[in-house]
């Protein structure tokens, strides 16, 4: 079958270069939100949800998506790492986000965010190397995440969902968790070695995004 292009009348107007708005949260640092540019007319909408270029202190070469479908009630965290960013987006559903700041070294450490997201809201969630992560299915949820190493399971750490020191407020006490998450420790019971470790600034130029 042969494809010929569309007529011009159907395409999205659009610039070739789209910078989002990005927004770093008050409350812990280098946790950014993205919100999209939404090209929208009679037919639906159109919008991009991630270039490499927004976020310059990370290489993107070793990039892996990854789909995730909750029922509702499923908690899914805390997890952190060493060498890796999360990227978020909330393609089905809607959730409760609570995210930890695990770095010893931050300016926010110890410091809590929730935040709830929903299919609806045209918006990408940062979150850098240290800071723990971890999200509620208010309803029946599907996230599609960004990483920038493929998987290692030498990277995939946790804390307790219910940790008393973070004091997350869920909005739930008996969430769906699974095995591995329920078996995640108190943040007091980790090892100091398992901790997110300072990066060498010596060897890593931090490039934070650019901020609109």
């Amino acid at each position: 079958m042969r494809c010929g292009k569309l007529p011009s009348k159907t395409n999205l107007s659009r610039p070739n270069n789209i910078v989002p708005q990005i927004i770093e949260s008050p409350h812990i640092q280098d946790v950014y939100t993205v919100n999209f540019k939404v090209f929208a007319d009679s037919r639906g909408q159109f919008m991009e949800t991630f270039r490499k270029e927004w976020f310059p202190d990370r290489s993107w070469q070793s990039m892996q998506s990854n789909r995730s479908h909750s029922a509702a009630g499923v908690l899914r965290g805390l997890h952190y790492h060493h060498r890796q960013v999360d990227y978020w987006q909330v393609v089905g559903g809607s959730i409760r986000v609570a995210l930890a700041d695990l770095r010893a070294w931050s300016p926010t450490y110890r410091a809590t965010q929730v935040l709830e997201i929903d299919a609806g809201m045209p918006i990408g969630l940062y979150i850098p190397v240290g800071v723990a992560h971890g999200f509620y299915a208010i309803s029946t949820a599907s996230l599609l995440y960004l990483v920038d190493n493929y998987y290692d399971n030498t990277d995939e750490l946790g804390v307790a969902w219910n940790d008393p020191q973070l004091a997350i407020n869920w909005g739930t006490l008996s969430p769906i968790l699974s095995e591995r998450d329920a078996k995640n420790p108190f943040l007091a019971h980790i090892p100091p070695e398992q901790l997110p470790r300072k990066p060498d600034t010596q060897s890593t130029t931090q490039m934070k995004p650019s901020i609109s």
